[in-house]
């Protein structure tokens, strides 16, 4: 009698496997299907064909006159003429701040360099835009525009911060130039507690003074954006960083930057977004989809959602793919293939980070077909401990996690989940996935339906149980 009830129990938990990997496979190939009608809507801007070279308007190549003026004489009479392409064509030249307009194209021709200068107060006055996703008043961003539509930074020409241990990268306290407390603590203090008041944010004025980093390009609040081919070095803060942005194509750009937090590119509250075929080495996570942080991030409520992945290469950083950590505005529908993700120097190939503080909901999330030589650490952390961990009141919500065909070669983990006891982390499925030189057992805490089907560690297959 118990051999037959064994028996009837191991064939019914057979069967309810088997109902849940085809429920898993019907799922994922379901999901995957939106992908060709996300991609109809993001659709890349079109520009009049005229142009308008930056020393028609003054500019020099020499790398020391300050260029601003004349980049900026260029864009508005561009605008005024109904669009086309701003020309920077080769040599290095000199800037501050760049703010573009609708229907304007920023082309850097190969041998050209923007070269950004130091002073901050060049990036005067303030403007509207988030520093580790609050919004406030703060410096401008080296490349900005704010409620613009049909832009493009495009070329095979070369931004650069110009940051350093003797600008920028200090003020956050860099390793190899941090001398005593790092000046922006607490400036940043101040602000995330203006957005956990509800402070209104033309009050949350900053910028001189107060050692805010601005983030390298982001357009905020604009419509059409594509941002191709370029490279970008040096950078004071995030590279790229489109914020509440929709339908953003980012293709073939190269991002080498090893400043603190020199985040490749990091989506926040924006819908509808191609990034594909960039390189990413960078001094944080190479791709950070982001949507506000903490209270202020759920008074916006702007989620990211709709975001593809593919055919981008992953060296030096802290995450490969990452969502978070300032995501409480919520992330959604995020399909990444196709990448490779090796480096001694990157620490997880696809990280989630979020606590009690941060809460928000990420869900429906899809990896396939990514080769992920050497890491450091886990391919797959779910980290719901990141920073103040359980000390808050909010309840982090990740779910339906889905990884297919995918081989790494090293990492301390597999797998690295942890969960709250009354938030745990739920559905995350992977499949046909092979693991090698894994050092060390993987950590599950606090997970609900961790599924594996034709999962191989160390040479070995593993079953769930």
């Amino acid at each position: 009698m118990q051999t037959s009830r064994r028996k009837f129990l191991t064939s019914a938990a057979s069967a309810a496997l088997a109902g849940m990997a085809r429920g898993a496979a019907d799922s994922q190939a379901e999901a995957w299907s939106q992908v060709p009608q996300i991609l109809a809507r993001i659709k890349a801007p079109v520009f009049a064909k005229r142009d308008f070279e930056i020393t028609r308007f003054g500019a020099v190549a020499d790398g020391k006159k300050d260029c601003t003026d004349a980049i900026a004489r260029a864009i508005a009479e561009c605008n005024r003429a109904g669009g086309g392409r701003v020309l920077v064509p080769a040599g290095i030249y000199s800037t501050a701040a760049i703010h573009l307009k609708s229907n304007v194209e920023l082309h850097l021709s190969s041998g050209a360099t923007l070269r950004f200068a130091r002073n901050p107060k060049l990036y005067l006055p303030v403007v509207f835009t988030r520093f580790e996703g609050t919004e406030c008043m703060n410096y401008s961003p080296f490349v900005y525009a704010d409620g613009q539509e049909n832009i493009a930074i495009t070329g095979q020409g070369t931004l650069d911060g110009n940051g350093d241990c003797d600008s920028w990268w200090a003020w956050a306290g860099k390793a190899g130039c941090r001398t005593g407390k790092p000046r922006q603590d607490d400036s940043r203090t101040r602000l995330t507690a203006m957005g956990d008041k509800d402070v209104p944010v033309e009050q949350r004025v900053f910028g001189d003074g107060w050692y805010l980093r601005p983030c390298f390009i982001q357009p905020v609040r604009s419509k059409n954006v594509l941002i191709e081919g370029v490279t970008i070095v040096n950078s004071p803060m995030y590279e790229l960083n489109p914020l509440l942005c929709t339908n953003v194509t980012i293709r073939g750009v190269k991002t080498v930057s090893h400043g603190p937090n020199n985040d490749g590119c990091d989506p926040d509250s924006c819908k509808d977004v191609l990034i594909e075929d960039c390189l990413f080495d960078t001094g944080d996570d190479c791709i950070a989809i982001k949507s506000g942080r903490n209270r202020d991030g759920r008074r916006a409520g702007v989620a990211s959602e709709n975001l593809v992945i593919r055919n981008c290469t992953m060296k030096d950083g802290h995450g490969g793919i990452t969502i978070g950590s300032e995501m409480s505005g919520g992330v959604r529908n995020v399909f990444a293939e196709a990448c490779h993700l090796n480096s001694r120097n990157l620490n997880q190939a696809l990280r989630f980070k979020t606590n009690a503080v941060r809460g928000g909901t990420i869900e429906n999330v899809y990896f396939r077909n990514l080769d992920i030589g050497e890491i450091s650490d886990s391919v797959l952390q779910i980290d719901f401990n990141y920073q103040e961990g359980a000390n808050g009141s909010e309840h982090p919500n990740v779910r339906n996690i889905d990884i297919r065909d995918v081989t790494c070669r090293k990492a301390k983990y597999a797998w690295d989940i942890q969960g709250f006891a009354n938030d745990p982390v739920r559905n995350v499925h992977f499949e046909r996935c092979t693991f090698g030189n894994i050092a060390s057992a993987n950590v599950s805490k606090n997970v609900e339906a961790l599924t594996l089907t034709d999962v191989k560690i160390n040479g070995k297959e593993v079953v769930r149980r």
